[in-house]
């Protein structure tokens, strides 16, 4: 098991930009490919972003591409979002979650096997 945890969130203005970090602790890091979700009060998680555990090829959801770019540093346990261009639309809660030897291709949730206590990002128009 790996334990998860989110920081960086807050309140922006649409155009701002924000970084979520997510730290690792527990099991090796670079066994798990890891992955944002976001989700809002009565919706279902939505996926923002994955990466693969050697950090070189993240994949993205159609609607942040452009605007937001994962990354990861497997020697600090930690996955950076960076958050560009930001809309009232990714109003969310943010969560942080790792697929124990995953492909960091999958969009489903349900293939996530840890997951952190989430992040709020607030953009305001």
């Amino acid at each position: 098991q790996v334990q998860l945890v989110e920081s960086g969130g807050g309140s922006v203005q649409a155009g701002g930009s924000l970084r979520l970090s997510c730290a690792a602790s527990g099991r090796t890091f670079s066994n798990f490919a890891m992955a944002w979700f976001r989700q809002v009060p009565g919706n279902e998680r939505e996926f923002v972003a994955a990466i693969d555990r050697s950090g070189y090829s993240p994949y993205y959801a159609e609607f942040v591409k452009g605007r937001f770019t994962l990354s990861r540093d497997n020697a600090k346990n930690m996955v950076l979002l960076q958050m560009n261009s930001l809309k009232p639309e990714d109003t969310a809660v943010y969560h942080c979650a790792a697929d124990f030897w995953g492909t960091g291709r999958d969009v489903r949730a349900a293939v996530y096997e840890t997951w952190g206590q989430g992040t709020q990002v607030t953009v305001s128009s």
